[in-house]
């Protein structure tokens, strides 16, 4: 028996309690830092399985590890999980149509529960491995929570939690199936505060100080500011508190949250600090005090290229997931609820990817039943950011792109809360499991690949990790 059928083997026969985690977690749709239900239900899989479990990790009630070793329990390989929804994205489990199960509500509108579940499945079967070949080795299962919030992973790698870490996989559920090629922005959020003084809005609004106007001044300032920044990078805003909803109060009080991206800390540090000055300006202009909360950074993500060769090597040898009529069906229908405008990008994006005489053929089934293999020299300069750049300035890292929604899939949608508890979803993370699995079992005996790792990591960040945020910043809950 091969290394990838006993894998496969592993994975097949604990596919019903692995789907069954994912159907649930689905269905808790529990936010950043408070997926507790989620969280207890993959900690009580991991015991179950003769893991060690440890809670409350960097400070992070949600936060876990679950850790098997077998003989010298070296090298040490980490697998990464998530399991947190997003707002207002409940939705219906596999209707194509707009239906929401609770209006207004969470949902795994970007895959999270499929994300934890694939890679607990493929820690699972290391561990098998493990065991059956009496392998030295240790395999630790990470759990992350808040992606889609502060983050967790920058806190994890401030705690050292990945120090004696030989290397990780990860993977994210996608609409292609390979090694992400993506260089993807580094990010940092604040909340600004704005306090000035109340005043009766008629009778004597001379004697008040807006907030409101301090931090809509802010967002006139931070406009002009996008001019001058480089083209890469971005700038969010929202509003946390519009300083109360009478219009004949001068209000004393606003919050407003920023977000700025860019591809690298130095350049979002940078930015970010010129955005702070635009602050401080409304504040000056409207005789308001300003102060301002770090509430998230994340640093840039790019893949590990030692990592990356193995990795690619093997989502070959695992191949796509089988999809049959009924998933293209399902996809298919999935693909016509986007609006014309969409469609007409994803046929732009089917071409670049496929070629435009095999557009017909993708819009008609529309499930990635392909490899795209890996080009070091061809990565892509992506607008989002993810906690999975932190751990790999700590450890090297690589994360894994598996088909789980139909192609030209728009994330963050209700579109992919509804495939992600699908059959198409179901398949997608138990072949990103196997991919996972085998690559670790790969790399363990390879010495010379996980010490070229290393080295690259060492090159990227100078020696040691440097978490974007100072230690004085808690995670916070700031979405």
């Amino acid at each position: 028996m091969t290394d990838l059928q006993f894998l496969e083997q592993i994975i097949e026969r604990k596919s019903e309690k692995i789907l069954d985690a994912n159907d649930r977690i689905w269905e808790y749709a529990e936010l950043a830092y408070h997926e507790t239900k989620s969280a207890a239900l993959l900690c009580g899989i991991l015991e179950e399985e003769g893991f060690s479990v440890k809670t409350g990790c960097a400070g992070i009630p949600t936060c876990f590890t679950g850790t098997f070793s077998y003989g010298t329990g070296k090298p040490v390989m980490g697998i990464l999980g998530e399991y947190d929804a997003l707002a207002s994205l409940s939705q219906t489990a596999a209707f194509p149509e707009k239906a929401p199960l609770i209006p207004g509500g969470p949902g795994h509108g970007c895959g999270h529960s499929c994300l934890g579940t694939g890679a607990l499945a493929a820690a699972l079967a290391v561990k098998e491995y493990l065991e059956a070949y009496k392998k030295d080795g240790t395999v630790i299962y990470f759990g992350c929570p808040a992606e889609e919030g502060a983050g967790a992973k920058q806190f994890m790698a401030r705690a050292g939690m990945f120090n004696d870490v030989d290397f990780v996989y990860t993977w994210h559920p996608a609409t292609e199936n390979s090694v992400e090629a993506n260089h993807s922005n580094a990010i940092m959020g604040a909340n600004f505060i704005f306090d000035g003084v109340t005043a009766h809005a008629g009778g004597c609004p001379y004697l008040g100080r807006s907030a409101l106007d301090a931090a809509e001044l802010m967002n006139v300032g931070c406009n002009y500011l996008r001019e001058h920044m480089i083209p890469e990078a971005r700038l969010h805003y929202a509003y946390i508190d519009a300083g109360g909803t009478a219009p004949n109060v001068v209000p004393d009080h606003a919050v407003i949250r920023y977000e700025v991206r860019s591809p690298w800390v130095a350049q979002v540090k940078d930015l970010f600090r010129r955005v702070v000055n635009v602050a401080r300006g409304a504040a000056l202009m409207t005789e308001t005090e300003m102060k301002y909360e770090l509430s998230m950074a994340f640093t840039e993500y790019l893949p590990n290229n030692a990592l990356a060769e193995i990795g690619d090597a093997c989502l070959k040898e695992v191949g796509a997931p089988k999809w049959d009529e009924d998933d293209y069906a399902l996809a298919r229908k999935f693909l016509n609820t986007y609006n014309a405008q969409t469609i007409e990008n994803i046929k732009n994006n089917i071409i670049e990817i496929y070629g435009e005489e095999r557009l017909s053929e993708i819009l008609e089934r529309p499930l990635d039943s392909e490899i795209h293999p890996f080009d070091p020299a061809k990565l892509k300069q992506t607008a989002g950011s993810t906690d999975v750049g932190d751990v790999g300035y700590a450890a090297p890292t690589l994360n894994f792109q598996i088909a789980t929604a139909c192609i030209g899939n728009v994330g963050h949608t209700w579109q992919m809360t509804a495939q992600s508890c699908s059959p198409i979803a179901h398949k997608g993370l138990l072949t990103a499991a196997k991919v996972i699995a085998l690559s670790c079992v790969r790399t363990m005996d390879q010495p010379e690949v996980i010490e070229r790792a290393k080295a690259e990591v060492r090159k990227r960040n100078g020696g040691r990790y440097t978490c974007p945020l100072p230690d004085e910043v808690p995670p916070l809950e700031t979405y």
